[in-house]
């Protein structure tokens, strides 16, 4: 069977860019053809904050949902004029949406992705998959992370014992084996980018360069390391309806702490919270992906922490997540089922998404 053409969309809990990519996908492979990253407009992050961390209103939230998906079909029209591709030769986009709020173990158990696929394939004429959450929640499960599926497909002809760690907002890890294992770890970018933001007026601390010129403040860190995430077995989940300003602001509370110091320590609470998980796991290497492996001070910090495993790059890090949505929008085209119940906790493995045609 001939490859067909997908483009995926991924927007992560980071909101450090939309990255948007092409790839030619079949039953054995997904080759990555092209990526762009489309910038978020700042009053658009200020405005999806804003609603996370405090209440909002239906109105806000409905206008919300249009301007992502005005937000992704610019991003997939800048792909497809950069690259002079036709839309007509492409069989699906897998577009996941903006998360605002993940809530798999409430009483009503939710997953809210926002960016209608509406207007995203009105506007490009190209069939688009989306809602891929909320079917896996409906069957009991956590409804993330999805990474560890598409994991399994292309990492399936490494021999090593290997495990894969996403860092993008929150982190996950993927443990390949008889029994896949997948659960998000905790936080990865977001409390840094937070403090930052608050501190530097940067998106971002570029290979964590100020967190450098702090120090680790263990009273914190330990106090942040004893969250009962952390106790809790897998299948789990979180986002930043958990790790966000309200908690952190929480765990400084009643001292005063240098902002570079907080920098350095929350580097530290993510590399920790990574590596310790690495560490009930028998593996003999790590495939770091997602935005946080370009931190190359994070990097460090994580192979500090293991130094007896192997902790290398994936090929195509940072464009890993989209890939992975334009794979299940092929798998969800195709009515095969993902392979995802062992991650999640749901009753059965699905076929995930709605097509919006």
């Amino acid at each position: 069977m001939a490859k067909e053409r997908y483009i995926g969309i991924m927007s992560g809990t980071s909101l450090d860019g939309v990255d948007v990519v092409l790839c030619e996908i079949d039953a054995s492979e997904c080759t990555l053809v092209s990526a762009l990253e489309y910038p978020i407009p700042l009053e658009l992050k200020s405005d999806i904050l804003t609603m996370i961390e405090s209440k909002s209103t239906l109105e806000t939230l409905g206008e919300l949902d249009h301007r992502l998906g005005l937000l992704f079909t610019q991003a997939v029209g800048a792909l497809l004029i950069r690259e002079n591709i036709d839309a007509s030769s492409i069989k699906a986009i897998g577009s996941h949406g903006q998360t605002l709020w993940h809530a798999p173990t409430g009483e009503y158990p939710f997953s809210m992705q926002l960016g209608d696929p509406n207007i995203l394939t009105a506007r490009t004429g190209i069939p688009v998959v989306a809602d891929f959450r909320r079917k896996d929640v409906a069957l009991g499960g956590q409804g993330a992370p999805f990474a560890p599926a598409f994991h399994e497909f292309i990492f399936n002809n490494i021999k090593n014992s290997i495990a894969i760690v996403n860092i993008g907002g929150m982190a996950n890890i993927t443990v390949l084996g008889d029994k896949l294992i997948g659960y998000d770890t905790g936080c990865g970018n977001a409390l840094l980018d937070l403090w930052i933001a608050e501190h530097q007026a940067a998106a971002y601390d570029k290979d964590g360069a100020w967190a450098k010129t702090g120090r680790v403040d263990y009273g914190l860190l330990d106090r942040m390391m004893s969250d009962n995430y952390f106790e809790a077995s897998y299948p789990k989940s979180t986002g930043r309806e958990k790790f966000n300003k309200a908690w952190l602001q929480g765990h400084l509370a009643g001292a005063t702490h240098n902002p570079e110091d907080v920098q350095r320590t929350l580097l530290e609470f993510t590399a920790l919270s990574i590596s310790n998980e690495v560490l009930r796991f028998n593996r003999d290497m790590v495939i770091l992906c997602g935005g946080g492996a370009k931190n190359n001070f994070l990097v460090e910090r994580i192979k500090a922490l293991i130094p007896n495993i192997e902790v290398t790059l994936a090929t195509n890090a940072d464009e890993m997540e989209a890939m992975t949505f334009a794979w299940l929008a092929y798998k969800r085209v195709h009515h095969e089922k993902v392979n995802l119940k062992d991650v999640t906790g749901a009753s059965d493995n699905a076929v995930l998404g709605g097509i919006y045609a």
